[in-house]
């Protein structure tokens, strides 16, 4: 441990450990952090383990006491993922599925279990809008034969904290400033960046949330992930290491910032409308669950520690193994009884499937379960619909708040004499944990395999298009900007540059703070020798289709209709939808009906546009603002522009260049402008709008 350098009595010292965290220590007993029992700390940082990389003990009164106080802070409302969308479908496994794991619903590929699956922002409330800058929950319940498994992850794959005690810490700092109340669902605000610019284990979670994967399309373009490490155990026994990945069939695709910005304020419900629209329309969003699996070998051969929550495998050590398919098909009868009412936790396993010792999914072992016991009145909400397995259950918990059963008989414990048709433990269909070795003293240390937070960072960063590196650049020079502290910002320019040099460069100047970057000692020197991954870039691997898209044609009342018929039966094939907009909603001369009018259907809530005026209608086109900023917006949203020959004066009017990429004639067909909206973003264009900074 290096000696804290001490600047005054009550300035707090700090200590950074063979593990890399970073402890803000004091010798004054006028500042020194209690429980609400006035028990000193003496360890803020880390839970009590088994040893250094051993399982959290239950006798940790100081993690269970601040978990516990900070699942009660809000009522009713979820403290995290209060924002939230849902509907319900069915996995079904696919053949091998069960080598790694004797769990029944991956034993038979024709087989399809229920499940129900929600998507939600983290930080926002529950009136908050779909698309601020943030991370996804990704969170499904399998309603299985032998019980429910709640698989509870996110649509990125790390975390910002590597021990649970660190959450309500995490949660405290983005959510609203206390004396202010706000801002809402942002993270653009000191206390977030200060409480991140002194964690240094949250580096490779800032590139992730600064990419554009936290500004989804929707939420059937965004990927899943388990991020912890779990074990699978197959009908032999055997142990095997697995992380969980979710790909939506359409691809994963983003929005860029002033779109989603002006997404928020056209529609709020943005994603939560798609999710619905999509599911009646009878286009199904589908997933692939794969697993990357490894054994105890590889796990020891990796140059990090599995067990740390802040890292990944990258796809090209260890490849994705397909092992089955969700797909939604039903939206919730209703929204209260379901998708708010329904209750996740990570601890709700089936044979074959096991957790591990990593520091930060023990604490939600615990936190999970004590969250809904305020959340939904008592320790019945397994009884919700919902909630409830689709198995029979039966134990001796009886009473509590809100018991919707009737138990019969005289025996509520076991064992027993007097009921001898009554429940029993099943040693050989019960759940077992598996014996895991890994143990030792009881003690609150950080595993020195934990330490090294910049090199998954700077592989990251270096792994992404040109373009996704600009959109980072752009999101940390907003973010920082609106930081007031400058000491805030100076520190976290510090780690920039430890991430990658060229990135802090970028940051710095975009902010005119060039040379202000502070220099921060890593308890780990970042890796240099890291090749990039291509699985971590969206645009490098986004597949070229408009399938579970949506386009929009600009009409007016001397339209063609035969080409704007045309038109939506080429889109309606490559399983896309268009929807036509025009001035007003009624219907038209020519015999169309809009969808929508040019105010309330933006060109930010569609993927391509294309313009079809009809010459008439030009004079009043033109003099539109309303008209001209839909065409602004679309090519400053890098999406395809098909036009035909009466819009190009709209081009002169908008100050665009008709000849950038991405500007489609459909005077001779649609197939060009088909071809370049597949592209989904036109990055050819990207420099005209956003020049490298």
């Amino acid at each position: 441990m290096t000696k804290p350098t001490k600047r005054s009595s009550r300035t707090p010292s700090a200590v950074v450990t063979e593990g890399g965290e970073t402890h803000q220590t004091t010798t004054s007993g006028d500042n020194t952090l209690t429980t609400n029992q006035g028990i000193p700390v003496s360890d803020n940082q880390n839970s009590l383990k088994s040893g250094a990389r051993g399982p959290t003990l239950l006798e940790d009164f100081v993690l269970r006491e601040k978990i516990t106080h900070f699942d009660h802070e809000r009522i009713p409302e979820r403290i995290v993922h209060a924002r939230g969308s849902a509907a319900h479908g069915y996995f079904q496994p696919l053949r091998g599925a069960s080598k790694f794991s004797k769990a029944a619903f991956l034993q038979d590929p024709n087989k399809k279990t229920k499940v129900f699956a929600r998507f939600s922002t983290v930080a926002g409330g529950a009136g908050s809008v779909d698309t601020p800058r943030d991370v996804r929950g990704f969170a499904v319940k399998f309603y299985t034969e032998e019980g429910n498994f709640d698989l509870v992850g996110n649509n990125i794959p790390v975390f910002f904290i590597q021990d649970a005690i660190k959450f309500p810490d995490l949660v405290h700092a983005v959510k609203m400033e206390p004396d202010r109340g706000f801002p809402q669902s942002a993270t653009a605000h000191d206390t977030f960046w200060d409480f991140i610019s002194l964690m240094p284990e949250s580096m490779n979670m800032v590139m992730w949330i600064m990419s554009d994967r936290t500004i989804p399309y929707s939420l059937r373009h965004i990927e899943g992930f388990g991020v912890h490490t779990f074990r699978m155990i197959n009908d032999k026994g055997e142990s095997t290491f697995v992380k969980f990945h979710w790909r939506p069939s359409v691809g994963a695709m983003s929005t860029v910032w002033d779109e989603t910005v002006k997404i928020a304020g056209a529609d709020p419900d943005h994603h939560r409308r798609d999710l619905f629209e999509t599911i009646q329309a009878g286009d199904f969003p589908e997933w692939t669950l794969s697993v990357q699996a490894f054994d105890q070998e590889t796990a020891d051969s990796l140059d990090f520690d599995i067990l740390d929550a802040t890292k990944i495998i990258p796809e090209e050590i260890i490849p994705l193994t397909p092992i089955g398919r969700m797909v939604l098909d039903r939206y919730p009868t209703n929204f209260f009884a379901e998708t708010e009412q329904v209750a996740f936790h990570p601890g709700n396993l089936v044979p074959g499937i096991d957790v591990t010792p990593d520091p930060l999914l023990q604490g939600r072992l615990f936190s999970y379960q004590d969250t809904q016991l305020i959340r939904l009145g008592g320790p019945n909400f397994h009884q919700i619909p919902v909630n409830a397995p689709v198995c029979p259950f039966r134990n001796f918990q009886r009473d509590g708040h809100m018991q919707m059963q009737v138990p019969a008989g005289r025996v509520s414990y076991e064992p027993n004499s007097l009921d001898p048709d009554g429940p029993r433990e099943n040693p050989a269909r019960g759940f077992a944990s598996f014996p895991d070795p890994e143990s030792g003293p009881k003690l609150r240390k950080r595993p020195e395999t934990f330490a090294d937070h910049y090199s998954q960072a700077r592989q990251f960063y270096r792994s992404m298009t040109p373009p996704e590196q600009t959109n980072i650049v752009s999101a940390l020079t907003f973010e920082l900007s609106k930081v007031e502290t400058v000491s805030v910002r100076t520190r976290m320019l510090g780690h920039l540059d430890l991430i990658d040099p060229d990135l802090g460069k970028r940051v710095a100047a975009a902010m005119a703070m060039t040379g202000m970057a502070d220099k921060i000692a890593p308890a780990v020197a970042p890796r240099d020798d890291l090749k990039p991954s291509p699985a971590l870039s969206l645009v490098a691997k986004a597949p070229a289709t408009i399938k579970g898209r949506t386009l929009a044609a600009l009409i007016t009342d001397s339209s063609d209709a035969k080409a704007i018929v045309a038109l939506q039966k080429a889109v309606k094939k490559e399983g896309a939808t268009l929807k036509l907009v025009a001035p007003r909603i009624g219907p038209m001369k020519n015999g169309l009906t809009p969808d929508m009018t040019i105010d309330g259907g933006p060109s930010c809530l569609f993927d391509a546009v294309v313009l079809l005026p009809g010459q008439a209608e030009m004079p009043i086109l033109l003099g539109m603002a309303a008209s001209i900023n839909w065409l602004r917006d679309a090519f400053g949203h890098l999406k395809a522009i098909g036009f035909n020959n009466a819009a190009q004066a709209m081009f002169g009017k908008a100050g665009l260049d008709a000849a950038a990429p991405g500007i489609v004639s459909v005077g001779k067909g649609v197939d060009d402008f088909i071809a370049a909206a597949k592209k989904h973003r036109i990055w050819d264009r990207d420099p005209l709008v956003n020049p490298p900074r």
